[in-house]
């Protein structure tokens, strides 16, 4: 989608953004990808530079006990236009992301924390997500009703996000995972933001046929350490907005393994990102996920996991979404 083409959306009564998300949701006919920023190939886009990071930050051993490659083998962008923003092209070892995988769909479902499930069933109804589901969806016909895995949508870590209210409460705290802070933690040490302390998470799952609503990430008081997003599974087009809806976002690919680190100011001007699954443009599995967790990508196409920033202090005093 070029920029005279975003104009022209504008032009006809309806935001340059989500003319975009509407135009590449489409399925019939199928999108053009063409101007999709694609962090994976090497060739060139006007966008696109390559972004410096602290690469003394983090031991290889260090990294290694992540399931990272060692943080100078990293390939890091940033986007002109979008300060505050990187991204790392999959920069986990082979194999690795089957663990984290397993924990997203696995143990991060666990009581007590929080998901969707939750408010139209009992918290036993909930416990064991996974050894509930994963049988059915073996056998399963395509009549026979959803699995709980195949219902759940979110799950809360830590600080536990209020849908309701769009706000973070210090009332309402379990422990937050510490293999996920030990990741982010490095993740954002690499980034040049060695204090970061993972506090809130929220795990977003999709199928193929579903996308992450046009929303603003600004619950949190304090914008100065970043959010790290991960994304495990399905490909995914992604939309970063300007600081208006009438500004054309721009649109890059999403691959399992991307990680995207947002600080300020894209962080507080960016309006919009919503991700778009796509299953025709899926690549296939890495060789070392096992058959079971092949069988649980194609049930559930992608989880986004989304690591808030927030702080402690921060959380005495929440701030609605707007």
């Amino acid at each position: 989608m070029t920029v005279k083409m975003a104009a022209s959306m504008v032009e006809h009564g309806e935001d340059a953004f989500r003319k975009a998300f509407k135009f590449y949701k489409r399925r019939n006919p199928p999108s053009d990808f063409s101007e999709v920023v694609d962090f994976s190939k090497k060739a060139s886009n006007e966008l696109v530079y390559a972004a410096e990071l602290n690469r003394g930050s983090v031991s290889a051993e260090a990294a290694f006990k992540a399931g990272l490659q060692p943080v100078k083998d990293w390939r890091a962008f940033g986007l002109k236009g979008y300060p505050g923003f990187l991204f790392i092209a999959n920069p986990f070892l082979p194999g690795s992301q089957r663990y984290w995988v397993k924990q997203c769909l696995k143990t991060y479902t666990q009581k007590p924390n929080v998901c969707n499930l939750d408010m139209h069933m009992s918290p036993a109804e909930t416990q064991n997500i996974w050894e509930k589901s994963v049988d059915t969806i073996r056998k399963k016909g395509q009549r026979e009703p959803r699995t709980l895995l195949e219902k759940l949508r979110w799950v809360t870590l830590g600080y536990h996000y209020n849908w309701d209210t769009k706000t973070y409460s210090p009332d309402h705290y379990t422990p937050f995972p510490e293999d996920l802070h030990s990741l982010s933690h490095k993740v954002a040490a690499g980034c040049g933001f060695p204090g970061f302390k993972a506090e809130a998470g929220i795990l977003n799952y999709y199928r193929s046929d579903s996308s992450l609503g046009i929303h603003v990430d600004e619950s949190e008081l304090d914008h100065s350490p970043p959010l790290v997003s991960f994304s495990f599974g399905q490909t995914a087009v992604f939309l970063l907005g300007g600081s208006r809806r009438q500004d054309p976002p721009t649109a890059m690919f999403m691959r399992s393994g991307d990680i995207m680190v947002m600080s300020v100011p894209v962080a507080c001007c960016t309006t919009l990102y919503p991700a778009l699954f796509l299953p025709l443009l899926d690549t296939p599995c890495p060789p070392a996920w096992t058959c079971q967790i092949i069988r649980m990508k194609r049930e559930m196409a992608s989880s986004r996991l989304c690591v808030e920033r927030t702080g402690k202090c921060v959380l005495l005093t929440s701030r609605p979404l707007v």
